[in-house]
Formats: C-alpha cells, sequence, structure tokens
C-alpha cells in the first residue's frame, strides 16, 4: 500500500484505518474502498481465528421486506421457495420490535435508520459478492401439506452462516484493494489537537507502530471476552458466562475511545446472552461448533432449574425476542445451570443443528423420576412441576409452533403460548448454562458513525460501528438486528470516513 504525508509532514499508511475484524469492521470497509479510499484493516486475532463474534453467528440478518417476493432479487434460489410463505416484515414492525424488547430504551434515530436501510444494506452487499438465503432450518416450519411457513420477523440469512459470511467479507476486501492485517493488537488512539490522527498497534512480532490515516473506524466489538470488565459493569457472576464468540473482544478500543473524549452510548448494564451448552466440552469460542451450542427450542418445552423448578414463561414469546435476555435468567439459578425438557413427541420438533450436534449435554430416560437422578434434580420436585404444567394446560387451543397460539398453561410462572403436555416416554433434559454473546454498552455516536464527545461534539477522526456502537440495544435485542446494524451504521462509518 503507498502512503500519502499528511500536513504534519509525517506518512499516512491509508487514508482510513478500520480496527476490527468482523461484519461491521468489513463492511465500512468495503464502502470506504469503494469511494477509492485507501483502507487498511486491522485484526486483533492471528489469521486463523478471523471473523470476530460474525464467525460464530448463524449469518441471521433482519431486514424489513415485503414477502417472498420483495426477496427474490438477491437471495440465492431454492426449490422449496414455491411452496414457501414469507409474511411481509415492515420497517414499522421492525422499529416496533426493538421498542418493546428494549422496553423503550432504544435509540429512535439510530432505529430509524437501521430498519430502514438494512435492506438495502443486504443488496447493496451482495452485489459486491456477498450470498443469501432463506433460512428454512432456523426460521421455519414445514407445514402438513408440505409447505413451509416463516416466523418471527426474521426470514434471511448468509449463504454457510457465520463462516460463510466473513470468507465472503474476505474475498470482496481482496477485490477492492483493502489491506488486511492479522495478529494486530491495537493498543491506543493517536490523538492530536482533539484529532484522531491513526492507532497504536502492537503486532504480531511484539514490535509497536504508530500508524497513521486520516480517519480511524472502530469496528472491534465490546468488552464479553473481559470477565473483569463483565464484573465491573454486568454485575457480580458475570465473570462466570461462557464466551459465545471470539475471545478477542475485550473492550480496549472502547476503553482507547473514552480516553480520548468519547462518550458512553448505550445500555453498559446488559448484554445479549443465551441459553448454552452446560457440559460439552470446549463449550467456549469453538470454532468447529460456533452456533450450534447455542439451544434454541425451548419454547416448545419447560426449563427447570437443578432444584427441579420452572423460573421462566418459555412461551411468552417467539423465540427470536427472548433468547437474548434467558441467557441472564439461567446466570441467576443456583449454579448457573438448568434444563431444557421435552418428551418423544416434541423431539422430533427441535432444531437438527443445535440438538444432534456431537457430544451433545442431553439425558434420557423412560420416567420423569429416572430423568430427575440421572441430572441431579429431586424426583419428588420435578415429578411435581411436570405434573402441574401438564394439569394446567389449555387444551382448548391447538398447540401451533407458526404463530402465537395462546396455548397457555395456567401456573406460576405461566408459559403464555406452546402449553404440550410432557406424557410420552422418552423424556429428554439438554443441560444449558449462561452463554455471553456481546456487550450492548459502547461509544455514543451520531446517525452516521460518528464518535460524540462528552459535550455532544465530533471527535474529528474517529468513527464507531457493530458492537462498539451504543445505543440501540437493552437487556434484550430481536434476532438478527446486531448483523443489520453492523452492515448500516459500518456503511454509514465507510461512506464518510
Amino acid at each position: 500500500m503507498s502512503s500519502t504525508v499528511n500536513e504534519a509532514g509525517t506518512a499516512n499508511v491509508a487514508d482510513v484505518i478500520v480496527v476490527g475484524g468482523g461484519n461491521a469492521a468489513f463492511t465500512a470497509a468495503h464502502a470506504a474502498a469503494e469511494r477509492g479510499r485507501k483502507v487498511l484493516l486491522l485484526e486483533k486475532a492471528p489469521q486463523e481465528l478471523f471473523g470476530g463474534n460474525s464467525y460464530y453467528t448463524a449469518g441471521a440478518t433482519r431486514i424489513a421486506h415485503d414477502g417472498i417476493e420483495d426477496l427474490r432479487d438477491f437471495i440465492e434460489f431454492d426449490e422449496r421457495h414455491a411452496v414457501t410463505e414469507v409474511p411481509p416484515y415492515s420497517a414499522a414492525e421492525y422499529a416496533a420490535d426493538l421498542v418493546k424488547v428494549t422496553e423503550g430504551r432504544n435509540d429512535p434515530e439510530l432505529t430509524e435508520v437501521m430498519v430502514n436501510e438494512a435492506a438495502p444494506g443486504l443488496r447493496w452487499l451482495q452485489s459486491l459478492g456477498l450470498k443469501y438465503r432463506l433460512m428454512y432450518e432456523r426460521q421455519a416450519y414445514e407445514r402438513e401439506d408440505g409447505s413451509y411457513l416463516f416466523w418471527g420477523g426474521l426470514h434471511v440469512g448468509n449463504v454457510g452462516g457465520g463462516e460463510g459470511l466473513m470468507a465472503d467479507h474476505v474475498a470482496v476486501a481482496q477485490k477492492l484493494g483493502t489491506e488486511v492485517r492479522y495478529g494486530q493488537d491495537v493498543l491506543d488512539l493517536l490523538l492530536e489537537d482533539g484529532t484522531v490522527k491513526g492507532v497504536k498497534v502492537r503486532t504480531a512480532d511484539g514490535s509497536v507502530q504508530e500508524l497513521r490515516a486520516e480517519s480511524v473506524i472502530l469496528g472491534a466489538g465490546g468488552f464479553e471476552s473481559n470477565p473483569e470488565m463483565r464484573r465491573e459493569h454486568l454485575g457480580e457472576g458475570w465473570e462466570n458466562a461462557k464466551i459465545r464468540g471470539t475471545a478477542f473482544n475485550k473492550g480496549e478500543m472502547i476503553i482507547a475511545g473514552l480516553a480520548a473524549g468519547a462518550a458512553k452510548g448505550g445500555d453498559w448494564g446488559t448484554c445479549h446472552s443465551v441459553q448454552w451448552d452446560a457440559f460439552t466440552a470446549k463449550n467456549e469460542s469453538n470454532r468447529e461448533l460456533t452456533n450450534r451450542l447455542t439451544r434454541q427450542s425451548y419454547p416448545l418445552g419447560i426449563i427447570v432449574n437443578n432444584r427441579g423448578e420452572r423460573f421462566l414463561d418459555e412461551g411468552e414469546d417467539f423465540r427470536n425476542y427472548t433468547y437474548a435476555k434467558y441467557g441472564k435468567v439461567i446466570l441467576q439459578q443456583p449454579d448457573s445451570v438448568a434444563y431444557q425438557i421435552f418428551d418423544a413427541t416434541l423431539r422430533p420438533m427441535l432444531r437438527t443443528e443445535e440438538y444432534d450436534m456431537p457430544g451433545i449435554s442431553v439425558e434420557t430416560a423412560d420416567t420423569i423420576e429416572e430423568l430427575a437422578v440421572k441430572i441431579g434434580v429431586d424426583a419428588a420436585s420435578l415429578s411435581r412441576t411436570i405434573t402441574t404444567y401438564n394439569d394446567s394446560i389449555d387444551v382448548s387451543k391447538t398447540f401451533d409452533p407458526t404463530v402465537k397460539d395462546g396455548r397457555a398453561a395456567d401456573t406460576v410462572p405461566p408459559k403464555s403460548n406452546w402449553g404440550h403436555p410432557l406424557v410420552t416416554a422418552p423424556y429428554y433434559a439438554y443441560g444449558v448454562t449462561c452463554g455471553i454473546t456481546f456487550t450492548f454498552g459502547g461509544l455514543k455516536s451520531d446517525t452516521h458513525g460518528r464518535v460524540l464527545d462528552t459535550s455532544g461534539e465530533h471527535l474529528t477522526g474517529l468513527y464507531v460501528c457493530g458492537e462498539m456502537l451504543g445505543g440501540l440495544f437493552s437487556s434484550n435485542y430481536p434476532g438478527g438486528s446486531g448483523l443489520a446494524a453492523g452492515v448500516v451504521f459500518g456503511r454509514r462509518a465507510g461512506t464518510l470516513a
């Protein structure tokens, strides 16, 4: 990469430096490179561990659309399309879902931009070389007539999941001439007269360099991989959560941004956390199993703690709207462990990619009492819980997992939908704990990714995107909106930088 000389006579290594290596960072790099900017992307991880948290996702991306006909122009062909129903999902519904799950704590201006620009952002990325498809295995149920119905507002994902997403991003970066350096531990920002002029980085050989550019875009993730910061900001016990994604998101660049004068943005006291395989070996940052360690068919059955007691409403809403908050609830249970319970009737409906994975934490038995013994739960307590649950189900309503069916279990706590009696052997128990995905607190910016200082002014030369951008999420989040935010605000930052 050739160098330019700035006003101080010091060589710039690039016009734009992007710090981070996930979906948002690469999207920002593409947007800048398309404008003719010389872009240098610095990824902390070694090349064999590239991809940030995005690599560990299923690639699901929430966008507004008008149904399957509106999606055909950029999704891969599938012969099932002819018998598939994809309900329209408007920008207004998208915004309303964000308000609902965050209890109104989402930034309205950031929200408006995201819900309107997520779909155009995916079409733009597809034009560059990324590949998208309908997510049948995760977001649709096959009906008795052989047709498919999608549900929950989340319908589109990357071909090849997170692995495919990041492989495509790297290929596009290469095509656009972006230089990508791996093993780059960015330590600090270079700040001169209130303007960000570059970064200080420790390279793979241990040497420290100052790399200068006209603009710096931060897309280096949150602090979920830093147990000390988790405990400080999320609370006691969070140091014990399992890291779902990359082990390299330790919050250094958030700290560097704050030290440079940036204001805090978003909710620093909450995060995205899910039900995660509790006992499988290597259940953190597992690049082979990635997202398959989640356990997300829980709305069909019940969840009990190790006292044999239910403690949440498994059927409160579609999984897309509850899964990111229930990890926290599991963490608060005794020993931070719980068990998802299903019977033989429900078992075929569980997501194959998650519940049939190798080495899964599962126990099976022909009676509830035997199952209790296998998972170390008091048999009388578990039997009482399941009997009470079974007897309280409103059997006048039809069980239908494709809609919120209102088939409630009138017990404490209630189960609002998808009540199904657990009466058919064998019975299954899947051990789960809390898996942390990313933290919701970060840096404050305007709607173009320009970082704001504590007085509300732009911190010249500094941009932010992805999980470092605070303000969109609090306590909970609608599934697929994280990758959508990375696309929208990464593109916006790269368009200006």
